[in-house]
């Protein structure tokens, strides 16, 4: 059985805050007590992650399982990283996105569901009816937010390489890593949602996009 999310005045208050938490962060993060502020993530993607379901056009077995299946893909991946190095090369976890498993937060897991979702409804939207071009936006998308974060999250206390700097590994990880979430995405959530998940996508640009030009 489908249970319909109806068009309400809940998304609309959705978008106000994601925009709200996302400037608070900047403001707070690149020009006031960037600790505080900083500490707050793994709420902020909380938020984020029931928000974006919240707002889903339809929710049953099929999309449940979807979710369950990128997150589970991000935790493997994530923690093979961590522990063995494979995939996205040397690096570890720090503290400020919470409780971990096996040395891998658990809100990565929740970013990596939150990233496919949003880049995928966006790229959908452009190519409903052209399934590569759809998936290869979607995973374009998913690197260039990477490509953003990355030189922050040593900062942030995020993780850190090994090499101080992201490796080419892992770009080449993400891509490998992207290629089947967007997949599974596209295939498994049949009605995808596109404003809220558009405006959580543009934040998250900015988002990070101004903080790089931040003197954090």
């Amino acid at each position: 059985m489908k249970f319909l999310v109806p068009e309400t005045k809940i998304k609309f208050a959705s978008i106000f805050l994601i925009w709200l938490f996302h400037f608070s962060g900047v403001v707070g993060i690149g020009f006031s007590n960037k600790d505080l502020f900083v500490s707050f993530t793994p709420i902020n993607l909380l938020i984020s992650f029931f928000l974006l379901f919240s707002n889903q056009l339809q929710i049953d077995k099929k999309s449940l399982r979807t979710a369950v299946i990128i997150f589970l893909i991000g935790m493997i991946a994530e923690i093979l990283g961590v522990n063995y190095g494979f995939i996205f090369g040397d690096y570890i976890y720090l503290d400020n996105l919470g409780m971990k498993i096996m040395g891998v937060p658990i809100m990565i897991g929740i970013q990596w569901v939150i990233l496919t979702y949003i880049t995928g409804s966006f790229s959908n939207y452009f190519f409903k009816k052209n399934k590569l071009y759809s998936i290869l936006l979607g995973v374009s998308l998913m690197i260039l937010l990477d490509i953003l974060i990355e030189p922050l999250a040593p900062k942030l206390g995020f993780w850190v390489f090994d090499s101080e700097i992201a490796p080419l590994q892992n770009y080449v990880g993400w891509l490998l890593i992207a290629v089947p979430a967007q997949i599974i995405f596209y295939f498994g959530v049949d009605s995808k949602e596109i404003t809220f998940s558009s405006h959580l996508l543009i934040v998250n640009f900015l988002f990070f996009g101004v903080l790089n030009l931040t003197a954090l």
